[in-house]
This record gives C-alpha cells, structure tokens and sequence, in this order.
C-alpha cells in the first residue's frame, strides 16, 4: 500500500506542474508559487476540520518539535534559498540541481536516521535520479556559482523536512500537510509582495488554488502516509518520478514533442522502479516495546486489548502498546521496523 501511495503522491505533483506552467503567464514565479501552497494549506484544512472524527491521530506534543523543525526548513528556509538561487541561475541548470532533493533525502536517511538500505535500493535510487538528470538536462556546463549553492542547500533542507516529517507520520496526514503548506504559501507570498508582485484576478487564484490543493496539497497528504508505510529513502524515490509525469502530461496537454531524453529518462526511472518493487528484504528481528498511536488493524504487529470505550471496528485509532517481538518476516523501514542491522 505504501508503495501506491507514494506513486500516486507523484503522480498528482507531477501533473500538476503543466497546469502550473499554463498559469506562468499570468503572475510571478514566487507569488505562483505562495498561492500553489495556499491553495494545499486551506484545502487540506478545510478537509481536517470536515473530517475530524476520520481514524487518524492527531498530533501530540511531542510531534510538534519534528513538525515545527520540518516546517523551518521545508516552509520558510528552502523557498527562500530557491527563489534567491533562481534569480542568479539559469534554468537548465536550476531544473538538474532540483534532482538533488532526491539524493539529499536518502542520504540523510540511510546516514544520520540510520534507515535501512541495500545495493538494490541504493541502485534504484541512482536510476531515477539519473533519468531526472537526463530529463531535465538542456545542455551546458553545470558550475556552481553562489546561486547553484542556494538551490543545493534548498534541496538539502527539503531533504532534511521530509526526514523530519517521517517523524510525525504516524499523525494525521491532513493536519500535518496542511501545516506545511499554510506556512510556506505564507512565506513564499510574502517574498512575492516584498518584490513587488500584484495579487491577479478571481478567476486566476480560484485556478492557482485548485491546482494547489491537489498537486501540492493531496500529494503532500499521500507523501506522509507514504513515509509511514515505507520509510522516508523510499518515498523520496518514487517521489523523484514526479518531474517524468510532468513531462509526460506536458506531452499530452501541451503537444510538447516526445524528445529522446524523454525516452531515455522513462528507461531509467523504469528500471529503478523495478529494483525497487522487487525488493525483498527479510530477516530476523526484534521489535522493542514501543507506546504510540496511529491508525491500524490487528495484525501480527498489533495484538493487544483494548481499554473501555475504544470502538473495536477495525481500522482504528488508539494509544497501543506493542510488546518486545522477535519474529522473521519481509518488511519496509515502517513505523514498526526502524531498527538496527547487523
């Protein structure tokens, strides 16, 4: 399931970049930018509140240490670091150090949170950032002059907010997504009107936002449960195949010719995926007891009581104890599988 959920999560940011580019005419990049993730912010809000008894968990406090680290880095410090990069780097070279998002992210992961990886999943990771390179590539040198720098260390910080927010997964993915993407339409509109841009018309936001709710906003949503289900590396690699859906869309909607890096990029984010979805991984472990609470259903991981009160309906939501387990079975770097290896 989690490995859906994070191709559908790219599936929608990756069309909704040619519905974005049809907008670019009509505002500037940064206040297109604020309002895509305005429009995430109040959908998924609107979609909290609407749906408050939905079986998810809300956040606790201490969620609210990783959230507010992931929101620092991803909502205000990389947008900032982006448009200052942009305003200094050409495009072709801005589209390649984008990919860097990707490697940032399993890195961080599989390095400093100690997130299980093998060959297989480290080759597959470098596959789909070699067709992302080979997508976006137009020609040239690549330097990296102080605006290529500030586009990396974008990338790097959105590498360490999707580290951080694999934290909070187990929370509710709208209330989370929708934190993110109110503070950073915040801060992106704010930079827009501190460089002079003018608010468009009625019809232009109603589109921005709708757009917003769901490439940024739904995908957002789908990309937490995703870090629930199969870690953060592994996310970030079906996530990266996200500028090929644009393109391929681009095609479809735009009458964009299919080049041949189109070609070869689906060849190598194909055979990435593959060595991906193929991946087995299995051995025996142990499960510490652990105290937390997210949606479930009792599986071999969750066989406990229940106190008074709690509805036994199944899947649901309650603060559950797992007791110390040692079992042998294949599995992700999930919420139930974030240990060590020998």
């Amino acid at each position: 399931m989690g490995v859906g959920i994070a191709l559908l999560a790219a599936v929608l940011f990756g069309i909704s970049t040619p519905f974005a580019k049809l907008l670019l005419g009509g505002t500037s990049p940064v206040l297109l930018a604020g309002l895509l993730y305005a429009g995430s912010g109040i959908g998924l809000s609107l979609l909290y509140f609407t749906r408050r008894t939905a079986d998810e968990a809300p956040l606790t406090r201490k969620d609210w240490p990783w959230l507010a680290g992931a929101v620092l880095f991803g909502g205000v410090i990389a947008p900032v670091l982006l448009m200052t990069g942009l305003t200094h780097t050409p495009a072709s070279s801005a589209s390649l150090l984008l990919n860097l998002e990707g490697v940032c992210t399993s890195l961080l992961a599989w390095f400093v949170f100690k997130e299980n990886f093998d060959r297989r999943i480290f080759l597959g990771m470098v596959l789909i950032v070699a067709g992302g390179i080979v997508l976006s590539w137009r020609g040239g040198s690549l330097s990296l002059p102080l605006g290529s720098l500030a586009i990396a260390g974008a990338c790097l910080c959105w590498g360490i907010d999707n580290n951080l927010t694999q934290k909070v997964s187990a929370s509710n993915p709208y209330q989370v997504a929708a934190i993110k993407g109110a503070v950073a339409g915040v801060v992106n509109i704010t930079i827009a009107f501190c460089l002079g841009a003018k608010l468009p018309g009625a019809a232009f936001l109603g589109g921005a936002l709708l757009i917003g709710f769901l490439g940024y906003g739904l995908s957002l949503a789908f990309f937490v449960l995703a870090l629930r289900h199969v870690g953060t590396a592994r996310t970030g690699a079906y996530f990266s195949l996200a500028p090929f859906v644009g393109a391929v869309v681009s095609v479809l909607l735009l009458h964009e010719p299919i080049g041949f890096r189109l070609l070869i990029a689906a060849m190598f984010m194909a055979a990435g995926v593959w060595l991906h979805l193929t991946e087995r991984h299995e051995h025996r472990h142990r499960h510490e007891r652990l105290v937390h609470s997210h949606r479930h259903v009792h599986d071999e991981h969750h066989q406990h009581t229940h106190a008074p009160g709690v509805d036994p309906a199944e899947p649901h939501t309650h603060e559950h104890i797992h007791e110390p387990l040692t079992h042998e079975h294949p599995h992700y770097p999930d919420l139930h599988h974030r240990h060590t290896h020998t």
